[in-house]
């Protein structure tokens, strides 16, 4: 008897400490598309990064992302609520300066519960296939009716299209 007793023991044990485990998936999303989003009409450049869920994220979650920034200095972070409806989760850089093309250039992603736990962290590279100094350093247009800016093309007809100065080498 003492020996059928002692693996029963370990089995009821063992399906003890399973139940212990955590509630939360492992990974509630991964990783559907990343790139640069160059907006030449407004002269601006940033990151864009979609998940897409394959878990449950409960109401009141969020995502959190921190951003290399090209231009050096600290890193650029957004945060955003999370939708649970939203198969699809999007999380945008706040503007960039100095992209460089073929550099990659790391995305820290964190998906939080409501109560702040951290549900997953998702780190990946961005490589842009173009070069930002092909962007100009001003908007092209301004004001709702898409009025050309003064400050890019000149009453005596020349235009301003230089890039954003000031960049690191490399």
């Amino acid at each position: 008897m003492k020996r059928i007793a002692l693996p029963l023991l370990a089995i009821a044990g063992m399906l003890a400490l399973s139940g212990c485990q955590r509630d939360e998936p492992r990974e509630v999303a991964k990783i559907s598309g990343r790139m640069f989003v160059f907006n030449y009409r407004v002269a601006i450049a940033t990151y864009l990064v979609t998940l897409q869920r394959i878990a449950p994220i409960r109401d009141g979650s969020t995502v959190e992302a921190t951003f290399e920034n090209p231009r050096g200095g600290p890193d650029l972070t957004s945060r955003e609520k999370i939708f649970p409806k939203d198969e699809k989760i999007t999380v945008q850089s706040p503007p960039v300066e100095c992209v460089k093309q073929d550099r990659p250039y790391k995305v820290t992603i964190r998906i939080k519960g409501p109560e702040g736990d951290i549900l997953q962290t998702i780190e990946t590279t961005i490589r842009s296939d173009t070069d930002q100094s092909l962007l100009p350093a001003k908007p092209l247009v301004v004001g709702p009716l898409y009025t050309p800016n003064p400050e890019v093309f000149k009453p005596d007809g020349t235009t301003d299209m230089r890039p954003v100065q000031g960049c690191p080498a490399s």
